[in-house]
């Protein structure tokens, strides 16, 4: 998943993007409303996570200006602990809040939890035909046979599932699974397909290659 991070307070920034880049994802940072509104022009995002007092304005605002052409769900990082902040911010577009200081399993916890929700599911794990994917676990499981992911696989696996049966394009894969700074080329799409089909292999979830297009996720029916 890619995740777009507000928050100009450096030192939290860089935590929270060392433990959500360990966890797989990719993470861009925009310290200002300003860079925040240049990576939404530039990048899609699955999910934006926006702090509060920003040195240029307000991210309740931006929000509930965005929410107009954007419909990326949006978790509120606040120092503000009163009900009525919160109530505000879920009015004007938020999806979850939560206050600052955090943990970080929590914060992970309700990324996971407003993804489902955005994905119309109450649980993690997703039934593929007559196989089961859980992106929290990092596992599928087949009859008896559970496979193990790396997380990149992980990840590419979970942007497959959210476009079950559409065409992606290397480029599209790439922006959904790295950030502004990585350098990556397609041919690093080939490679981490490749890996995940020989994982995938046995199961009934099959990736196509489209040729000279990209690739498409297919499940197979009994």
């Amino acid at each position: 998943m890619r995740y777009l991070l507000v928050e100009d307070n450096e030192e939290l920034a860089e935590a929270v993007v060392k433990r959500l880049v360990l966890d797989g994802h990719a993470v861009d940072h925009a310290p200002d409303l300003a860079h925040a509104r240049a990576c939404l022009a530039d990048a899609s995002y699955d999910l934006i996570l926006l702090d509060v007092m920003l040195p240029d304005g307000d991210g309740r605002a931006f929000l509930a200006q965005s929410r107009i052409h954007i419909e990326t769900p949006v978790i509120m990082l606040t120092a503000r602990s009163q009900v009525s902040d919160r109530v505000g911010a879920l009015d004007q577009g938020a999806d979850d809040y939560i206050t600052k200081p955090f943990d970080f399993s929590e914060l992970e916890a309700r990324c996971r939890a407003v993804l489902r929700r955005r994905g119309g599911a109450a649980r993690n794990d997703i039934a593929l035909g007559q196989t089961t994917f859980d992106p929290l676990a990092g596992t599928l499981r087949h009859g008896a046979h559970t496979i193990e992911l790396r997380s990149r696989e992980l990840r590419l696996l979970e942007v497959f599932v959210r476009h079950q049966g559409q065409i992606l394009s290397k480029a599209q894969l790439m922006d959904r699974l790295f950030s502004y700074d990585a350098e990556i080329t397609e041919n690093a799409i080939e490679v981490y397909v490749g890996r995940l089909r020989r994982r995938l292999d046995g199961t009934d979830i099959h990736i196509e290659t489209v040729r000279g297009i990209g690739y498409r996720m297919e499940v197979k029916t009994p």
